[in-house]
């Protein structure tokens, strides 16, 4: 199950630049298509909430490839001690 989260944790990494990527493609695209204030004003929003995100995609992805989540507490008695 290790060996699977490390795993993922390389997909994580990878997925969010690739999201970021996509994002801003498409809102060229969109911008490209209708170049009004509204338009502009609503991709760029979507990009400013978004790349929050894919950063914490990425570090994620980080701590799982690194092995931090390779234990996980059983009970909330180990989350206090």
């Amino acid at each position: 199950m290790n060996q699977l989260k490390r795993f993922a944790g390389i997909i994580w990494i990878i997925l969010g630049p690739v999201a970021v990527y996509y994002l801003i493609k498409t809102a060229a695209d969109e911008i490209a298509k209708k170049p009004v204030l509204d338009t502009k004003i609503q991709w760029a929003v979507f990009i400013v909430v978004f790349i929050p995100i894919a950063i914490g995609m990425v570090i994620f992805g980080w701590y799982a490839l690194k092995g931090e989540y390779d234990h996980l507490p059983e009970s909330s008695e180990e989350l206090i001690d």
